[in-house]
This record gives C-alpha cells, structure tokens and sequence, in this order.
C-alpha cells in the first residue's frame, strides 16, 4: 500500500480535515496573491507540526491575518504583534509571526516591481527545487526547502501533489499548472 497523501486520504486514516484540502485544494494553481500568501503563511507555520493542526487551525489563521489581505499584514505593528501571540486560534511563535509580516512587506515589493506575486513565480518557472529554495531564502524569511517545495507542489508550481491514479490529480490537469507547462517567456 502507498504511503502517499492520496492514499492516506482515500483510507479514511486521516482527519476529515484532510479530504476537502486534498480534493478542492492541495496542488490546484493559486491565482491570486492574497492566496498564494495564505499558503505560504500555512507552510511557514506547518514547519515542525502537522498539516492537520495548520487545517484546524485555519480559520484562527484567517482571522488573525485579515483574510491575508497583504496590504493590512504588511502594516501589522508590535501592538498587532502581542494580539497574535496571545491568538490560541493560530501558531504562537514569534518567528512564524513576524514572517507573516515581513513576507507580506516583500510580496508588496515584488507586486511594486512585476505587479504581481503570481506573475513573479511564473517569471522563475520552470526553476529545479534547489534554484527556487535559493530564491526564496534570499527573497523572503523563514522558507526552509521542505517549506519552499510544498508551497510550490501545493500551488501547482512543481509536481508531485498527488499520485497519477488519483481523480484528483485529473482534475488539476485540465487547469494546466505551471509544473505541466513549458516556460513560454524569455530568458
């Protein structure tokens, strides 16, 4: 038997919270950038726990983030801060916490200079793990390669979100993430 995500989910071994993200989510393209900042707060936070304890505590996460809207993280101050560490809905750590911050403020500086998140991860496709883990570590805080590479298979940038006999991976497939695409733009 596989000890993969897929089949994890299919035998019912796994919390319930895992089969809506793993059917409707997990490696389906992230078109916005509020978005793709969410999933890359998730992933920071997932570090050294379980995914299961980030899906439960999502709502906490969106509350306390403000919908992941960049331009009200980006403007979080120290009395922001000390509400978040005392959030029992989120991941008080107070690393995690301020890269939510400091990414936001970068994901600004990337939308300032290409206009927008996503058109900055396209412009990098198709990079090998290894090259997007330099990028990230010298663009943001707190993006360690396990982190780098699930917010890239999570968002459809690399492969690898699901096993080919999935109907889930299917369904991905016809939306043509980056990782089935060709880079189409110059170098």
């Amino acid at each position: 038997m596989s000890n993969s995500y897929c089949a994890a989910v299919r035998s019912g071994r796994l919390h319930a919270v895992h089969t809506r993200y793993h059917d409707l989510e997990y490696g389906f393209p992230i078109l916005t950038d509020d978005g793709l900042f969410e999933r890359l707060i998730l992933e920071i936070n997932q570090a050294g726990l379980s995914w299961e304890t980030i899906l439960k505590k999502r709502e906490g996460f969106t509350k306390a983030y403000a919908n992941f809207d960049l331009e009200q993280v980006a403007a979080f101050d120290d009395q922001d801060f000390a509400r978040l560490m005392s959030d029992a809905g989120i991941i008080r750590n107070r690393l995690k916490i301020r890269a939510a911050t400091e990414n936001a403020k970068r994901i600004l500086e990337i939308q300032r200079e290409h206009g927008s998140f996503l058109v900055w991860l396209e412009l990098y496709h198709p990079l090998e793990l290894e090259d997007w883990t330099r990028l990230f570590k010298k663009t943001f805080v707190f993006t360690g390669g396990e982190i780098v590479r699930e917010f890239l298979v999570s968002t459809g940038f690399l492969p690898g979100a699901h096993d080919d006999d999935c109907s889930t991976h299917y369904q991905i497939l016809t939306l043509e993430p980056a990782w089935t695409r060709e880079k189409t733009t110059c170098e």
